[in-house]
């Protein structure tokens, strides 16, 4: 039952990652719309979805307890926040680069766990943080000189509030409540959020920008559904490294649709983090096994 379960949740997390690459893409090759009207078209698709695979299941729009409320509000802020850190990074840097920015959410959702959840951080989960944000400095590279050190700070900071935000999703997971309406919520939140500024400051668009922005919308809302039915079938420490997949659907992407090519710095951070990642899974898969 265990590995059945751990499999399916590597199985999302994949499949979560490649729907993710996409909704980047399309969120790019929306072109010059606010980030904030992005984030209105990426969530409306998810909403609506959301909201007729509750009226199919017949089980009300209410969580499976009250006391979830503050947790499902939370789940949607810190997804909001990150949500707009992450499309203005995908704006600003190449596609691969803000993908791993945003691939920082593990090890963030670590010290979440450790805050939130009281799960304890271990010595080798300690170092492979320090080393993950070693490879993060080496993609930011803090210099003055450095044009793109605003957006990849707020890539950074996108990660972690999706690291927060995926460990309020195991919460839920926990403590019984349906992935439907975690999705549901979050769309929710995020379209409310938008909903003002989009009144007081729209930017009209070209018809290919509107189908671009509601095709990131599907592609975000598969990702949703994907990731929050990955989390909710296995632990973070146990799938997140699956997730890294993404840098390499967002390097092949970036490559063919906008002819990005990192530089040999942003290699070495990519190698550090994913190195930090694939020693921090083997640590407790063998931990696992010893216990």
């Amino acid at each position: 039952m265990y590995k059945s379960s751990k499999y399916r949740g590597i199985f999302f997390i994949i499949l979560a990652a490649f729907f993710f690459s996409c909704m980047n893409v399309c969120v790019r090759l929306s072109g010059d719309v606010p980030t904030i009207q992005k984030s209105f078209f990426r969530n409306i698709v998810a909403f609506v979805i959301a909201g007729a695979i509750l009226l199919r299941e017949r089980k009300g729009f209410r969580p499976a307890n009250a006391s979830n409320w503050p947790i499902l509000i939370g789940r949607a802020t810190f997804g909001t926040i990150g949500l707009l850190a992450n499309f203005y990074a995908v704006d600003h840097l190449m596609l691969s680069d803000a993908s791993m920015l945003n691939k920082m959410a593990p090890f963030f959702a670590v010290i979440a766990s450790f805050l939130i959840l009281k799960e304890k951080i271990t010595p080798v989960q300690g170092l492979t943080l320090i080393g993950a944000f070693v490879g993060a400095l080496f993609i930011i590279r803090p210099t003055l000189s450095n044009m793109d050190l605003g957006p990849s700070l707020v890539g950074l900071f996108g990660g972690l509030c999706a690291g927060t935000a995926y460990t309020l999703v195991r919460l839920l997971g926990q403590r019984g409540e349906r992935s439907s309406l975690i999705v549901f919520v979050f769309s929710a939140f995020s379209c409310l959020v938008a909903l003002p500024f989009l009144i007081l400051d729209f930017h009209p668009m070209t018809i290919q920008q509107t189908l671009t922005l509601l095709g990131a919308g599907l592609f975000a809302a598969g990702g949703q559904f994907s990731v929050t039915a990955a989390y909710t079938n296995a632990p973070a420490r146990e799938i997140s490294v699956y997730d890294y997949s993404q840098v390499i659907f967002g390097a092949v992407l970036g490559f063919v649709i906008f002819g990005d090519v990192p530089d040999l710095l942003s290699f070495v951070g990519y190698g550090l983090i994913i190195g930090m990642a694939l020693v921090s899974f083997c640590y407790h898969n063998h931990a696992r096994k010893a216990a």
